[in-house]
């Protein structure tokens, strides 16, 4: 059995892919949105956040033996229990990641290393915030940006009970939230921009499959300025950026069995 992490679409499209060439797979994601788009299509999944030692146990219990990492760029935490469940476990552990765009700042791109140099370089620059990246790193814009009197903060997320939790307890006003399930359009980009008077957008380096290109063309050609926050830099033996290299190396570990 094999073990996907699939908390993206072309994750889970992978997870099909690789059912889809006979060998036995179980999904994992964690919402029981994710876990319904996939269930509907065939494999089992799981659904559901796991620490290391959980992730391992699962593993063990379940018969799994090999490990397909294929969760977002940015989850950090879930690929580093991956890889430690998977080395714990003793079975091979494979990481998907999809390509990263080229993103060079230049004029109104800006670059930072990570989600606190973002939020430092909004602060200093004033304006109206649409940040994009999430509710999980909401409280590291809201304690920098909430507050400023230079500063409005809008904050795009999905619509789900505990992200609207979250942004009451940081103080983030309703007006001010976009509670929407993607993807976006350009079109819709620039016109929810056009619509808070958006200044400034922040974004990850999440890849072409994340809706990142649709949000800088908007944001560029409206003259707004972007801060792409690079990815997490982890070491892995090796990652592959196309659903052809997994099945290789799973025909590979197949064949030494």
């Amino acid at each position: 059995m094999i073990l996907v992490m699939a908390g993206t679409s072309d994750a889970r499209e992978l997870a099909l892919r690789i059912a889809g060439a006979g060998y036995p797979v179980t999904a994992s994601v964690v919402t029981e949105s994710a876990a319904k788009s996939i269930e509907e299509a065939g494999p089992p999944v799981r659904a559901g956040r796991l620490n290391a030692d959980g992730l391992y146990e699962w593993l063990r219990d379940n018969g799994i033996h090999t490990v397909v990492d294929a969760s977002h760029p940015f989850a950090e935490e879930a690929s580093r229990n991956a890889m430690a469940a998977a080395k714990r476990a003793g079975v091979p552990y494979i990481r998907y990641e999809r390509e990263s765009g080229v993103y060079e700042p230049h004029g109104s791109l800006l670059y930072a290393e990570d989600y606190v140099q973002a939020a430092e370089l909004a602060a200093a620059k004033g304006g109206v915030v649409m940040l994009t990246t999430g509710s999980k790193t909401l409280h590291i814009f809201a304690e920098r940006l909430l507050g400023k009197p230079n500063v409005t903060l809008v904050a795009r997320m999905l619509p789900r009970k505990d992200n609207m939790e979250k942004c009451e307890q940081l103080g983030l006003e309703q007006r001010n939230i976009v509670a929407m399930q993607g993807p976006f359009s350009k079109e819709l980009n620039a016109a929810l921009y056009r619509h808070y008077g958006v200044t400034l957008m922040i974004t990850k380096e999440s890849g072409k499959e994340g809706a990142v290109d649709e949000k800088l063309e908007a944001a560029l050609e409206a003259g707004i300025e972007t801060i792409v926050i690079g990815r997490p830099k982890l070491e892995y033996d090796t990652v592959h950026t196309n659903f052809e290299a997994v099945l290789a190396e799973l025909a590979a570990l197949t064949t030494e069995v």
